[in-house]
């Protein structure tokens, strides 16, 4: 049976998520971006809403909950409405553990996960995307040559979320002695930050998210035990890997273009022009009509993608699908907020010229939060 809305259970953590959005995050965002830091307290006090942990096996101090790519893409909308930014840093630590409890070994997951299940934030990210104009995630520089039993990385990547401060790197590299090409020859590689042969750059300076700490990475013959490779023999599934994170990006673009559009509204009905509200002018009108319509259709491509993930089928066309289809609408949505602002969408007094730098930047990553 398909369903167009979400369970009891759905709502009350969307509604949790919301509030939690609204008088955190988005309270803390104008701060946040003038001084290009993430507030410690506010991811403590996400850190202590369960956002990693609740969905991790109670066996290793988890909440055990069973994992939910749609609840999960209806959190990610919440709390980017709330501010993309914080929002990522955030969730930063369940993009590596979702990747290690989805693929990792037992040994993996009894290694590294307990420390997501502690009462500190426990920052650790993963490192995808790589410096090249024509970055194809399942054709990567980056790559890992066997050696002695282990492998060695070399390579480089870029717009590593919260690189400053993580203590394990997830990096995803081309095996260079796997026969295969395409995702077949994509593994992942858990490399701890004092490894030998790694460097981290200082916090990169992007256009937008400015309180989002990324950075770049180098490896340079950084060798790793064969026991670090994620899944082990098996590896990892990487077209599960990329649509986990492509439905998650598309997810954070949408909290962002209904951020844009319920800020426009009623600052539309409000502002008057010539005597009427600008609301009643038809070119605004239908501008504040299409962003309903925009941001209701990627909510549905992202549920799509989110529930194929959640029923083990192949999601990565429905993945595609909504985060290209999010990346382009929430660019023309953050821009035509500007427009119905006017002169007030250039100025900090209102957070839209924020989200429309957001958009720019969120348009163009991947790999940078996980349903």
């Amino acid at each position: 049976m398909i369903s167009f809305g979400p369970t009891d259970e759905q709502e009350v953590i969307r509604e949790a998520m919301h509030e939690f959005a609204e008088q955190v995050l988005r309270a803390a965002a104008r701060d946040a971006d003038e001084t290009s830091e993430v507030p410690e307290d506010v991811l403590q006090q996400a850190w202590d809403l369960g956002l990693t942990s609740t969905q991790l096996p109670d066996g290793l101090g988890g909440g055990g909950e069973d994992r939910s790519p749609v609840t999960n893409a209806m959190l990610l909308e919440e709390l980017a409405f709330g501010d993309p930014a914080l929002a990522i840093a955030a969730t930063a630590p369940s993009l590596f553990a979702f990747a290690v409890a989805d693929h990792g070994t037992e040994e993996q997951k009894k290694r590294l996960l307990p420390a997501f299940c502690g009462t500190k934030f426990h920052a650790a990210t993963v490192a995808l995307i790589e410096p090249s104009p024509t970055f194809d995630p399942l054709n990567l520089q980056t790559v890992a040559e066997p050696k002695d039993g282990g492998f060695v990385l070399s390579g480089r990547k870029r717009f590593v979320v919260l690189g400053d401060r993580a203590e394990h790197f997830l990096v995803v590299a081309r095996n260079g002695n796997s026969a295969e090409s395409g995702a077949a020859a994509i593994d992942a590689f858990i490399v701890p930050r004092d490894a030998a042969g790694l460097t981290i750059s200082p916090v990169e300076k992007n256009l937008g998210m400015k309180a989002l700490p990324t950075v770049s990475l180098e490896l340079e013959r950084v060798e790793v035990a064969a026991e670090d490779r994620l899944g082990g023999d098996a590896g990892i599934d990487a077209l599960r890997l990329l649509a986990s994170t492509r439905t998650a990006n598309a997810a954070l673009l949408l909290g962002l273009s209904r951020a844009v559009m319920e800020y426009c509204i009623p600052y539309a009905k409000d502002r008057t022009a010539f005597g009427e509200a600008i609301a009643q002018k038809q070119a605004i009108a239908f501008t504040l009509s299409d962003m309903k319509v925009e941001t209701d259709s990627m909510r549905w491509l992202v549920w799509k993608a989110a529930s194929q993930l959640e029923q083990g089928a192949d999601a990565t066309q429905a993945a595609v699908f909504a985060s290209s289809y999010a990346a382009r609408e929430a660019m023309k949505i953050a821009d035509n907020g500007v427009q119905v602002l006017g002169g007030h969408g250039f100025i900090r007094e209102h957070p839209v010229e924020l989200w429309y730098r957001a958009a720019r930047t969120l348009s163009v990553l991947e790999g940078i939060a996980a349903v």
